[in-house]
């Protein structure tokens, strides 16, 4: 693929045979963006797990203490006054048979889903829509539930979702390139520690093979996968 001078030139101040600290990483991801518009910070990760093992899939949720820079359009699948409760905390679609009828047309102008219990056995037809996407619900990552409101605060607040694919990576956001460089090695140290604690009891060998940070349209920056502690220290000094 044909790459923009400006992608060069930015990818010319990445050193691909070093491996960054986080805090490095994150000026450098800032120094390296290439868009005009406020690109999102983005981590990619390579696990040492074997996804087609359904004991070694690795999938969770976590809240990033300073958001992602985005506020999620959130779906909700609901009625009565669980509906209502998802309006008050700020869903922006509601709706139960014909919401289902839309999306499975095609209907995906949202980033996010929740569905109550009760709704799920005619949510689930949806796999093949929202499946692909990451949007199928899940009452392991806190989508399907009763308590609507809480999940749409939740999402809305930051909360972000994640699941390691066929290949054993794992991708997240961490922010945008607007923020500082503390804000986004402390948004990666609270998903970094949530992956970690997933780490299925059944991988074996290195857990946290490579990691990459990048910006929107920029060069990946190599990260040292060994640096998963006292993260802000080289900032604080």
């Amino acid at each position: 693929m044909k790459r923009s001078k400006a992608h060069h030139d930015a990818a010319a101040k990445v050193d691909r045979e070093n491996l960054y600290s986080p805090a490095q990483a994150a000026k450098l991801a800032k120094e390296t963006t290439v868009t005009k518009f406020d690109a999102t910070v983005e981590v990619a990760l390579r696990l040492g797990v074997d996804p087609r093992k359904a004991d070694q899939m690795v999938r969770g949720t976590v809240n990033l203490p300073h958001g992602t820079g985005k506020t999620a359009r959130v779906l909700v699948f609901a009625t009565g006054d669980r509906a209502e409760e998802a309006r008050a905390a700020g869903a922006d679609i509601v709706g139960a048979d014909e919401l289902i009828e839309e999306v499975a047309k095609g209907r995906l102008d949202f980033d996010a889903v929740v569905a109550t219990p009760d709704l799920m056995g005619k949510v689930g037809r949806l796999g093949r829509v929202l499946g692909p996407r990451g949007l199928m619900p899940n009452p392991k990552t806190g989508t399907v539930t009763p308590a609507v409101g809480k999940a749409v605060t939740d999402i809305k607040g930051g909360k972000i979702e994640f699941r390691v694919d066929r290949h054993a990576n794992l991708h997240f956001i961490i922010g945008k390139v607007s923020f500082d460089e503390r804000q986004l090695v402390e948004n990666y140290a609270a998903a970094l520690d949530e992956v970690l604690r997933l780490k299925p009891s059944a991988a074996k060998g290195r857990y946290l093979k490579k990691v990459t940070f990048s910006t929107s349209m920029g060069p990946g920056i190599p990260v040292d996968p060994n640096v998963t502690r006292a993260m802000t220290a080289e900032i604080e000094g």
